[in-house]
């Protein structure tokens, strides 16, 4: 399944690189790839990027978050604030074809979405859903676990202000009860193995506070698949 979506890539791309404008290439060319998407050593729990032989940051060491595991493709900066913003708010749902291919490229990914019962994408509100017009992480999780995807098994309870221009303390506060589970679906989470999956992380907040509701659920291991890591 993940090559298909790394070969279907090159046959549904434009024919110009839209980092480089290198011609004929896919959205994002080879040679891009290779110089913005190199893997890197991560945290284990919240997909930091690390030097070379540690697992843990010092946030998660001292006080470890509700994921098991988080993995991300990239970190997040140039090129990909860019292509992020064309994708979430430019009405280019396309995008997350490479997106997906990116992280199907990475082993810790296919193997964390490989042993999911339920493959959650980040809820958005019905406004913001009926504003962008389509769910990112919800585009990105079908394609790649199109057979586990439960893009209705978690409900986003508020609508919270963006988390854009907030501090780590206000991100927190911002997320608390925004979340929960579709009630006569909530039974499904108990003993479970949970993904969720999120175009941009960049605090945690949202994440860490839907991976607490699975957890309260009962859910048995929640890790968390992004595409893109702010560092810092």
């Amino acid at each position: 399944m993940f090559m298909e979506l790394l070969q279907g890539l090159s046959a549904s791309a434009p024919a110009r690189c839209e980092v480089c404008r290198a011609w004929p290439a896919q959205p994002l060319c080879e040679t891009c790839r290779a110089q913005f998407a190199a893997p890197r050593p991560r945290c284990r729990r919240c997909a930091l990027a690390l030097p070379e032989g540690v697992e843990l940051c010092g946030r998660c060491a001292g006080n470890p978050p509700p994921l098991d595991a988080c993995h991300a493709a990239v970190s997040y900066g140039y090129p990909w604030a860019g292509l992020v913003a064309r994708y979430k708010f430019s009405g280019q749902p396309g995008w997350a074809d490479g997106f997906a291919a990116l992280l199907a490229a990475r082993e810790p990914v296919r193997d964390c979405l490989a042993g999911a019962d339920h493959v959650v994408p980040m809820p958005l509100s019905p406004a913001r859903l009926a504003a962008r017009g389509f769910n990112q992480a919800h585009e990105l999780a079908r394609r790649l676990a199109p057979s586990r995807v439960a893009p209705t098994l978690a409900l986003r309870l508020r609508d919270t202000p963006a988390q854009a221009r907030l501090d780590r303390e206000a991100r927190q506060a911002n997320m608390r009860q925004a979340f929960a589970l579709e009630p006569a679906r909530a039974h499904e989470a108990r003993g479970r193995r949970i993904v969720l999956v999120d175009d941009v992380m960049t605090s945690g907040a949202s994440l860490f506070a839907l991976a607490r509701v699975f957890r309260e659920a009962g859910a048995s291991h929640v890790a968390a698949v992004v595409l893109a890591r702010t560092e810092g």
